[in-house]
This record gives structure tokens, sequence and C-alpha cells, in this order.
């Protein structure tokens, strides 16, 4: 079910919503006892949170290095006016290949982000050339390398 926009959260579902993005493997008792309520209340509201889809999947944080994805790239990509029928062709292939980790369709003057997981810069030069470079759709990228990445989560 996917969230509206005017979904209403109190203090508790804002709190339980903060502790499950900072780890959603939180048992049940411990988010009941961090926001002083009883387990099976817990439970009622954490399936509530899931139900009217502010809560959308529990996943993992994986570490990109540890699985020998040193690198990241973040890669801008302009579509040709031209070519506007076949956006939704592109982003099914550009989604489906392994080194993609999200896919941003945009307003403005840039149509798409690509963050990339990948070895090294040689990696990243492929997938320009392979991918994008040679796409009948794209007109221009723009490259970008990831230092850091810190992802807090959403302030509820």
């Amino acid at each position: 079910m996917a969230a509206t926009n005017d979904v209403r959260l109190d203090e508790i579902d804002r709190q339980l919503v903060r502790l499950l993005v900072a780890n959603s493997r939180t048992p049940n008792a411990t988010l009941a006892a961090q926001v002083g309520i009883a387990p099976s209340t817990c439970l009622a509201r954490l399936r509530s949170l899931v139900e009217r889809g502010v809560v959308a999947g529990f996943g993992a944080d994986v570490d990109l290095a540890a699985l020998g994805l040193d690198l990241q790239a973040l890669i801008s990509v302009t579509i040709l006016a031209s070519a506007r029928q076949r956006i939704a062709a592109f982003s099914a292939e550009i989604r489906a290949l392994p080194q993609v980790v999200q896919l941003f369709f945009l307003g403005g003057s840039e149509d798409f982000i690509i963050h990339l997981a990948v070895r090294d810069t040689n990696d990243v030069r492929e997938f320009v050339l392979d991918h994008l470079s040679a796409h009948p759709a794209v007109a221009s990228t723009r490259t970008s390398l990831v230092f850091e990445h810190h992802h807090p989560g959403p302030t509820v």
C-alpha cells in the first residue's frame, strides 16, 4: 500500500521510524522499551506503519567496499529531446545493470542520476562507454566520484 501525503504520525510513531532507520533489525521488545510502550502495542504500531505505507520495507545496509566495490560514482544523464518516448525503456535498462545501486529520475536540466558501485575507475569508464555513450537516447553524461556517503535517514 502506498503512503499518502497526509499520513499522521504521533511522537511514538516518529520515534519508532527513527529507530528503524538506525537499525531495522532491532527486536520488537527493544523498540518497545526504547519508546516506553508494551511490546504488543509496539508490534501493532509497527504493523500500522507498514500498512499505511510509512515503512515500505526492511533492508540491509551493505558495505559495498566489503564486496570489492571500492568506488562509487554518480552519473548525471541527459536524454535527447527526440528520445523522450524512450525514458521508461532507458530507466528499465539501467536499473537492470548489476553496477547500479540506485537510479533517480529528475526534473531539471538532467534527466537521471545513476548511483554506481564498481571496483575502480576503469569500471566507471566501461560503464559510461558501454551503457551510456553508446546509447541512442543519451545526449550527455557527467560523472562525479563519491568520496564519502552518509545517510542519516529522515527527520520525522
